[in-house]
């Protein structure tokens, strides 16, 4: 399918997967684009200018939107498995129901970025710039988010199995029906984080010790206790 079609700003049900729409993105067409249920995947879209753009139920499986601008746009449903959105500017964009499994955002510029509601399993997050940005009901299962600023957030319905904290910065941060069974979590910190919320699973002493300065309930605490091969009797 040609290109041409990106001269309109709204466009619907347009197939324009492995093409190269980096010319055809490249200006600020003086609307924000609207794409529905279109299908971007594998295209080239690095530098893309798509400011306050709205993405409707479309595929961007292993696109490429390295460089892209994205700032206030809104994406939601549909999917961009294996993505790579390294070093995009997403300023105030929204994630809503999105598939973002094993997308790439390296580098990343997301302040006050918002995601809720999509399957990030897998995703790289480490050496994301920029400050507030949120997750809420995400499925960030094995994750690397090494680094990651979540400082006084309440972090609610979040799987983060097996998820690479390592120096993620949790401090003052509170938990909410959310798991971290075998996360990751060497040199995080989680100064003052309520952790009564959050699934932990089976916790080793040395796993326990990453969590200093962090409050855990009775039942989590005697789990931690049972690994040392203590029984806590009432």
């Amino acid at each position: 399918m040609s290109t041409d079609l990106l001269a309109e700003t709204e466009i619907t049900d347009a197939d324009l997967s492995e093409l190269d729409l980096r010319d055809a993105l490249a200006e600020d067409p003086g609307t924000p684009r609207i794409l529905t249920r279109c299908d971007l995947s594998g295209a080239d879209l690095r530098d893309a200018h798509l400011v306050d753009a709205r993405l409707v139920d479309c595929r961007l499986d292993g696109a490429r939107l390295e460089h892209a601008v994205l700032e206030g746009a809104v994406v939601t449903g549909g999917g961009a498995s294996g993505a790579f959105l390294n070093h995009s500017d997403c300023t105030d964009a929204r994630f809503e129901r999105v598939d973002l499994a094993n997308t790439r955002w390296q580098g990343a510029l997301l302040t006050d970025t918002a995601f809720h509601g999509c399957r990030m399993t897998g995703a790289g997050l480490n050496s994301l710039r920029g400050i507030g940005y949120t997750f809420a009901q995400c499925n960030l299962m094995l994750a690397r988010c090494k680094g990651i600023v979540l400082r006084g957030q309440t972090l609610e319905g979040l799987r983060m199995d097996e998820a690479d904290l390592a120096a993620a910065d949790l401090r003052e941060t509170v938990w909410v029906e959310s798991r971290l069974r075998g996360a990751h979590l060497v040199g995080a910190k989680f100064a003052g984080a309520d952790l009564r919320g959050a699934d932990l699973g089976e916790v080793s002493l040395e796993q326990a010790g990453y969590l200093r300065g962090a409050t855990i309930g009775p039942v989590q605490a005697g789990l931690i206790l049972a690994s040392l091969g203590i029984t806590v009797a009432e």
